[in-house]
């Protein structure tokens, strides 16, 4: 198994709720979460330029950015939707709520992703274990609510 992408993946969870809480801070300077959520995404995006021009990333493949399906271009859509319902959440809510609703969210959509193999993900079908982890995480969601 390759170890590093368990821990790349593993760091990148932790960037999740470690960003929702870094955002809800811009939110409340800036008074309003739509405007944490784009500070958010420039911020991103200079800094990803930055890297692409440092590590010396190829920029000449992106005119092929206009043969990708029209679905492509929705990503940054869904992360603004992502990050901006995480800025609204987490003062209601709070972090660990919040994020345990976001993995909720994550398996109800990945099992069915999986199981048909949409947008080219290799199948993997549902299977009782994999319902069963969901129902442990919706569990987790119930005690983290109730405590």
């Amino acid at each position: 198994m390759p170890w590093i992408f368990i821990l790349l993946v593993l760091v990148a969870g932790m960037m999740m709720p470690t960003q929702g809480a870094i955002n809800n801070k811009l939110a409340t300077y800036v008074q309003s979460p739509l405007l944490a959520s784009f500070f958010s995404f420039a911020v991103g995006l200079v800094g990803l330029f930055v890297y692409i021009i440092v590590a010396r990333i190829p920029l000449y493949t992106l005119g092929n950015i206009r043969n990708a399906p029209a679905i492509s271009w929705l990503g940054g859509l869904c992360g603004a939707f992502f990050v901006t319902a995480v800025v609204i959440s987490v003062p209601r809510l709070g972090i660990a709520l919040t994020f345990s609703l976001v993995i909720l969210g994550q398996m109800l959509i990945t099992l069915p992703i999986d199981h048909f193999g949409f947008l080219g993900i290799p199948v993997k079908e549902i299977n009782l274990p994999r319902l069963i982890g969901v129902a442990l995480v919706i569990l987790g969601v119930f005690l983290i609510r109730r405590f």
